[in-house]
């Protein structure tokens, strides 16, 4: 296991050639009840256009038709107050919170072996926008109990989404939940909400239609002067947006989230048209050492100036056991068994 952010963070030592692998965790499933289904909305069988022809995101072109099945997805990204009930209940430790073992990181002093995690820190002046590491720094002790670090916390956000999630820890808490991360068909399908046309935004053409925030993202001169003009300068509640057609709130921008597909760059090309799953393994030419899964939806830090993930169709990807505090998850879950009532 290697933290590919640490490894970003330090520079010198950038994608190290050991082999990153997947850990299976312990944590045992919950069974469906109808309470599992509580904040969720089930989305209808359906057929339409994903990805988009953007210039800007290759790897989401072409634009293919997809045929999925019926499913439900949680209304809001999970909180802070649902991922304590996970912890609570199995003694779960996120990657982020567990020791690193010298062996996965070669030539790195065991002094700087702290656990801790990816926090973006706003300059306090204008820089290139060519150099992440002058907003994104490694911060010993940061994990979701304490997202930017040992002095911040969580306490009194409990309708905060949950971040420093890497996969590895989302995963481990849909399986505990009966549930399991959408495909990034389905996350896409879910968040045009209906539409049957391609627009630039989820949920239109214009990025503030009549004047009105429709989510969560830096609006300002990035990455040093945030200016909140959509009421927040970082991270927001859940729902503090309007909700889509299908009732499902902020699928633009607020905290990336995971799904379950590997990331390709070519994936699109060859993706099947009926409940695509994503590739058999990740590949990224442009990291190749590294496995990668999909993100989806951008964050409050994704600007009109860098990082406009939040448009409609464009992707995102993260390193399975890397995590920042600008990333979360929701879930899914298949059509409940017919005991279960709705």
């Amino acid at each position: 296991m290697k933290n590919a952010v640490f490894i970003l963070i330090l520079s010198s030592l950038l994608y190290s050639c050991v082999e990153h692998m997947e850990k299976k965790n312990n944590v045992k499933a919950v069974k469906t009840t109808s309470s599992s289904l509580k904040d969720m909305k089930y989305i209808q069988p359906g057929t339409y256009e994903m990805g988009t022809d953007n210039p800007d995101f290759a790897d989401a072109s072409p634009v293919h038709k997809v045929t999925l099945h019926g499913f439900w997805i949680d209304t809001h990204e999970v909180t802070n107050a649902q991922f304590q009930d996970f912890v609570n209940a199995t003694h779960y430790q996120t990657v982020a919170e567990k020791p690193l073992n010298p062996a996965d990181f070669p030539g790195v002093p065991v002094s700087s072996l702290v656990p801790g995690s990816a926090v973006f820190l706003a300059p306090k002046h204008e820089v290139p926008l060519t150099d992440p590491g002058q907003w994104w720094k490694y911060i010993p002790g940061a994990d979701w109990k304490h997202p930017t670090g040992p002095q911040s916390s969580v306490k009194g956000k409990d309708n905060y989404p949950v971040v420093q999630i890497c996969y590895t820890d989302a995963s481990a808490y849909a399986k505990w939940a009966g549930k399991r991360l959408p495909t990034e068909a389905e996350w896409e399908y879910a968040a045009r909400g209906g539409r049957e046309k391609n627009t630039t935004f989820y949920w239109g053409n214009e990025m503030h239609p009549q004047g009105k925030s429709m989510a969560n993202n830096f609006q300002g001169n990035f990455p040093d002067r945030d200016l909140g003009i959509d009421g927040f300068k970082g991270i927001a509640p859940v729902k503090s947006f309007s909700p889509n057609p299908y009732g499902i709130y902020d699928m633009e921008g607020n905290v990336w989230e995971w799904c379950s597909d590997y990331y390709s760059p070519n994936y699109y090309k060859s993706s099947p048209e009926n409940n695509p799953q994503g590739p058999d393994k990740s590949y990224n030419p442009d990291e190749p050492d590294l496995i990668e899964r999909v993100q989806r939806g951008g964050s409050f830090i994704c600007s009109e100036q860098y990082c406009e993930r939040f448009k409609a169709g464009s992707r995102g990807k993260g390193e399975i056991n890397s995590a920042s505090n600008n990333l979360g998850f929701r879930c899914v879950l298949d059509a409940p068994p017919k005991n279960v009532k709705i």
